[in-house]
């Protein structure tokens, strides 16, 4: 598979998400994405950020693609759901900040959060990106 050469990352596509299987089928039907793995909360037993969700992820993602820990990078947008349990369990990860959070607003807890839970620190985070066309472009070329 082909590597970028920011990201020494194998190419694999796989969805963390905290939807059943029929939601996902129908969401992913809009995008026209082939995930090479997909782990829904149904499949799971349990919702993000619970830590469950990841080390079910790292798990099947060992089983079935020979991934370890080091291979994988979590790419989202959610601070909540997604990158503060990323960081517990030692994922290397991007943000999408797509309500451009990061750029150092001193009141950035007024900002626009979306769908996801306020977090009291901005959790570290390897990369981020505003985009997710900006994160493809520098990722796989």
């Amino acid at each position: 598979p082909p590597r970028s050469t920011l990201f020494p990352y194998t190419t694999l596509f796989r969805s963390l998400s905290n939807v059943d299987r029929a939601g996902f089928t129908a969401s992913n039907r809009k995008l026209g994405v082939e995930f090479d793995a997909i782990y829904t909360a149904e499949d799971i037993g349990s919702y993000k950020p619970d830590l469950r969700n990841f080390e079910y992820m790292l798990r099947h993602l060992s089983e079935d693609f020979g991934f370890e820990k080091p291979d994988v990078l979590h790419v989202a947008q959610s601070l909540h759901h997604d990158h503060a349990p990323a960081r517990k369990v030692g994922l290397a990860n991007v943000w999408i900040d797509r309500q451009n959070l990061s750029r150092g607003d001193a009141d950035w807890k007024e900002g626009n959060f979306g769908a996801t839970a306020l977090v009291d620190e901005v959790p570290e985070t390897d990369f981020v990106f505003y985009t997710m066309e900006e994160f493809t472009r520098v990722a796989v070329g």
